[in-house]
């Protein structure tokens, strides 16, 4: 039955900040920093302000209203509102299995952070030079014993706390990693400005150089921050969805993902200013990808005065960005399991625990005993594993959503908007139907295919 009983946040912040913590990820701490610096700064950021407005927030919406309306996780949640005798419910299978598939490797990299959390700690970073920092890192990559026990670790810690249950476990526990992380990142990002020579890493980043724009194509700035825009809230696997499921009817949905969209932007943008002024002050340029926080950084904390502290820091940030996202989708894991084949909640973080354990296996070996293993496109095992989710099943997803929002067929625009604005705070205009018809279906279906070539 739609609506039925179903445990709900404690408060609204709580919804807010467990949402935004799933949004937030290790993503928005390089890739949207490089990838802004690189297309002409504040030029890239205008574009990804309004793609977010244009994509983010209208299909973050219908993930949320389909959750909410029917107080459900993917599949029954579907079946919950779609038309009798459809078959869209077929798309939360394929939710699930991405679910599955983002924790397979996200879980690996979120142990990254906790290890160099570690790392900085002990101390294994004093004393070495700047040019054998990078042999850490490989040295951990070769090393499917050290990694696989992170990976454990995070594993282990984030069922243990969804058994505890949504308010007492999830709820809260992200409302303390998203607070710490929020203080965390003002203060790394305040540290760097104060560096000798950070004005030079902010021009590079906030300047709007439309020189730099042009030289690489405005059409493909363009494209770049539409990317980012979309990829940055995780949209399209009903990782969104199974938070309005627990939401409370007090607020009207487009107002709440205005909030979470602010906070996933806060973030990307105060890491920009937390890497780039270190960067410049150091004189090393930013790489993009794992080397940038796994060698770039290190690097530049071992110089720097209380390099170790700073150091810690910022690697408590960045487990806490990433346990924020991992808590967040095993609670879809646990949701569906306990909706579909009706477990108890104990019994389903169990076998999800197993699950994930023994599925996470292969990302971890492929850097080390699978390394030669070559899959899509000759990518190795966690790539492979990225680009299925990342490419595929994420900008589908919201494909799919869009048109069940919108179409008779599904569950219909009157249905969409009538959830949407159920509740006090910003409305969804009618007049906005069209557009979420006609054009942003084939806006994400640019983002498809740019992806998949």
């Amino acid at each position: 039955m739609v609506g039925e009983k179903r445990e709900t946040f404690a408060s609204r912040l709580g919804f807010i900040l467990v949402s935004a913590g799933c949004a937030i990820g290790i993503g928005n701490v390089w890739k949207f920093p490089y990838v802004a610096g690189a297309n002409g700064g504040a030029v890239f950021v205008l574009f990804y302000l309004l793609f977010l407005v244009l994509i983010g927030i209208p299909v973050l919406t219908m993930e949320f209203a389909i959750g909410r309306a029917s107080r459900r996780s993917m599949v029954p949640g579907y079946k919950a509102l779609e038309k009798k005798g459809s078959k869209w419910h077929i798309h939360g299978w394929f939710c699930i299995a991405g679910n599955y598939l983002l924790m397979m490797y996200y879980t690996t990299v979120s142990g990254w952070m906790l290890a160099y959390f570690y790392k900085f700690a002990a101390g294994t970073f004093s004393g070495i030079k700047a040019d054998k920092v990078g042999e850490v890192f490989d040295d951990m990559l070769s090393n499917p014993i050290e990694m696989g026990f992170f990976m454990i670790i995070t594993v282990v810690f984030s069922f243990a706390v969804l058994s505890l249950g949504v308010r007492k476990g999830l709820e809260r526990v992200n409302v303390f990693l998203m607070t710490g992380l929020l203080g965390l990142i003002l203060v790394l990002a305040v540290h760097s400005l104060t560096l000798e020579g950070s004005g030079e890493g902010l021009r590079f980043y906030l300047y709007p150089d439309w020189k730099r724009a042009l030289e690489i194509g405005i059409g493909n700035v363009m494209s770049a921050a539409m990317n980012q825009a979309f990829f940055t809230l995780s949209i399209g696997i009903g990782a969104m969805e199974i938070m309005g499921s627990y939401m409370s009817k007090d607020n009207a949905l487009t107002g709440e993902s205005i909030r979470i969209c602010a906070l996933d932007t806060f973030v990307a943008l105060i890491s920009g200013l937390i890497i780039f002024p270190a960067c410049f002050s150091y004189g090393v340029k930013p790489d993009q990808g794992p080397s940038l926080i796994f060698v770039t950084l290190p690097s530049i904390f071992i110089n720097m005065p209380g390099g170790r502290l700073w150091g810690v820091l910022f690697f408590v940030f960045m487990t806490f960005a990433s346990f924020s996202t991992v808590t967040a989708v095993f609670e879809n894991l646990v949701a569906w399991m306990t909706d579909i084949l009706k477990w108890s909640r104990g019994k389903a973080v169990t076998v999800n625990l197993f699950i994930v354990i023994i599925t996470s296996i292969p990302c971890v070996m492929g850097f080390n005993v699978l390394s030669g293993l070559s899959l899509i496109g000759g990518r190795g095992v966690l790539d492979s594993e990225d680009f299925i989710v990342s490419n595929i099943l994420l900008p589908a997803g919201a494909l799919v959503f869009t048109l069940f929002c919108m179409l008779k067929a599904g569950w219909g625009q009157e249905e969409y908007l009538k959830e949407t604005n159920t509740g006090k705070g910003i409305r969804m205009s009618e007049k906005l139907i069209p557009y979420f018809r006609y054009i942003l279906p084939v806006l994400i279906v640019v983002i498809f295919i740019d992806g998949l070539f």
